[in-house]
């Protein structure tokens, strides 16, 4: 069973979410990370890896390019974190696409299909009732 994260961690997570989000949107020039947004950061216990959840406001397909773009630029994102932030030394950033936002438009898609179904059997059943 996992350990919840300890104040430490959920600290240090929220200050790297904050800081990657300014850093990608004021200073990483790469056109691939234009709409990049930091959804949430792990941080493990012993605090040497973030994993870096990661949505984009462009088509989905266009995730491989934004993780390769980010993986390229992990060691600026680092470099820059280390001047802007104070810990004796700065995590190893991993890279993930947050998929939440699909897996909600896809429930949505799913409950609006039901929706319609039933709909349209209440449709056929008051017609063949009304007969």
């Amino acid at each position: 069973m996992k350990n919840p994260p300890t104040i430490r961690q959920r600290r240090v997570a929220e200050l790297l979410k904050e800081e990657l989000a300014v850093l990608l949107e004021l200073e990483v020039a790469d056109p691939r990370l234009q709409f990049v947004n930091v959804t949430a950061v792990e941080v493990t216990p012993d605090l040497r890896l973030a994993k870096v959840y990661v949505t984009t406001l462009d088509e989905e397909e266009s995730y491989p390019e934004v993780l390769e773009a980010l993986d390229h630029a992990r060691g600026f994102l680092r470099s820059s974190l280390a001047e802007r932030i104070r810990l004796r030394r700065v995590p190893d950033l991993a890279f993930y696409v947050d998929d939440v936002l699909s897996r909600a438009r896809r429930i949505d898609a799913l409950l609006e299909q039901i929706q319609r179904e039933k709909a349209a059997n209440a449709g056929l059943v008051s017609v063949k009732s009304d007969k």
